[in-house]
């Protein structure tokens, strides 16, 4: 919380807004969300990826090189693999937090409320 504050006085013509909306844009690829979220465990294979989103390694492949360029995402090569990982937890939690958003646009009461209810009890 004490973050969003310390966001919330930066001026908005920030060097920062405008690196924000690389970040979104970014992240505006259903795979490219996928993939964050299939890293929020820990590192995977491209081939893992590739598996768990559904898509050829070649395409995950791009997607990594471009999520890596935005320093994103990490990449480690052992052998003749390529292992990847969430270079901070913020891309992780920015992904969480637009999927409980898209929730709430939904309307009813977002599952994600429903999980906070059950820990209160």
């Amino acid at each position: 919380m004490h973050a969003d504050k310390q966001i919330c006085g930066r001026e908005p013509d920030s060097q920062f807004v405008e690196l924000a909306v690389e970040v979104f844009s970014m992240l505006a690829d259903a795979t490219r969300v996928r993939l964050i979220l299939s890293l929020r465990d820990g590192e995977r294979s491209v081939n893992e990826l590739a598996e768990l989103v559904g898509k050829p390694a070649a395409a995950v492949s791009q997607h990594l090189a471009k999520l890596r360029l935005a320093r994103v995402v990490a990449a480690r090569q052992e052998g003749t693999r390529v292992y990847y990982r969430l270079a901070n937890e913020h891309a992780s939690q920015l992904v969480s937090d637009a999927i409980f958003q898209a929730e709430h646009s939904l309307g009813g009461t977002p599952r994600h409320h429903h999980e906070q209810d059950e820990k209160t009890e």
